[in-house]
């Protein structure tokens, strides 16, 4: 398919962003409640002994001078350690991309080239605060686009959807299956405080991003699935789909629908397994 046809695309190449950035960052990670909060330890305070001055002895009965005494070399007093501070939360993208790495059973080179290199942990934030809001980040995407154009071929006098469209989105999911649960939710818990901050720059600051999540959650979930091939049509603009059901849902359903039915299958089923341990999380 040509450069410019692919600008009309179903499909742009920030596609999976919107709809498996939830799984693979966004539900990457949940807090847990049980986790205590690192406590500074206050630097000991060492009192030098206080010097009493010796007493006059009574004019009318002589005292003899206290003896003195010699502290071994044993009794000196040794100075204490000084209190560890705890190293500063590594936020930069490649610590964030490294714990991704490991939480996923694909090989680092997979994960590598999928995921980008720079604003992970911001480009999350604006990306699920978009998707709760049934809109689409395409400013901060998460992944990189597929290398295959999307295509449609022709029948009867309409245009229908490629299954070869579908395939391209199969290495992500793959990818998106890769990763442990329970290793996504602990990265979670260690970014949690980090991603709150910065929603509360561009979002409500009283609202617990938690919620957010989970709201972003549930409308990809809400997506219909449908049966194939799935006829659209060209504004000479995009692609639209025929069906006005369809066309009238919002950006992030309409892009999770253009996966295909096989994959969207086996990322509704990843979110639900991940929804449930995020609610599992937050009721304890």
């Amino acid at each position: 398919m040509s450069e410019s046809s692919e600008k009309k695309s179903l499909a742009p190449h920030f596609i999976v962003v919107g709809i498996l950035l939830v799984v693979i960052l966004a539900v990457v990670f949940w807090p847990s409640k049980d986790e205590p909060e690192p406590v500074a330890t206050p630097e000991p305070e060492v009192t030098e002994p206080e010097v009493t001055a010796p007493q006059e002895p009574e004019v009318f009965e002589p005292t003899q001078p206290a003896p003195t005494v010699e502290l071994e070399e044993k009794d000196e007093v040794e100075p204490l350690p000084e209190t560890l501070e705890p190293e500063p939360l590594d936020t930069s993208d490649p610590a964030v991309k490294a714990s991704l790495i490991e939480s996923s059973s694909a090989s680092e080179d997979t994960v590598n080239r999928m995921l980008v290199n720079e604003g992970l942990i911001q480009r999350f934030v604006v990306s699920v605060a978009n998707l709760a809001n049934d809109e689409m980040a395409p400013n901060h995407q998460l992944l990189t686009p597929p290398e295959q154009n999307f295509r449609v071929y022709s029948q009867a006098g309409k245009q229908w959807i490629d299954a070869a469209s579908y395939k391209r989105y199969t290495p992500y999911v793959d990818m998106l299956e890769s990763f442990d649960n329970e290793a996504l939710l602990n990265i979670y818990g260690i970014y949690k405080d980090d991603i709150q901050t910065k929603y509360a720059e561009i979002g409500n600051p009283d609202q617990d991003f938690n919620g957010v999540l989970l709201e972003a959650i549930d409308q990809l979930l809400d997506t219909p699935e449908v049966p194939v091939p799935v006829e659209v049509y060209t504004d000479s603009v995009a692609y639209k789909y025929a069906d006005e059901r369809l066309e009238s849902l919002n950006e992030p359903q309409k892009q999770l629908l253009r996966t295909g039915p096989d994959n969207m299958r086996r990322i509704k089923a990843k979110l639900r397994e991940l929804k449930a341990l995020v609610e599992e999380r937050g009721s304890n």
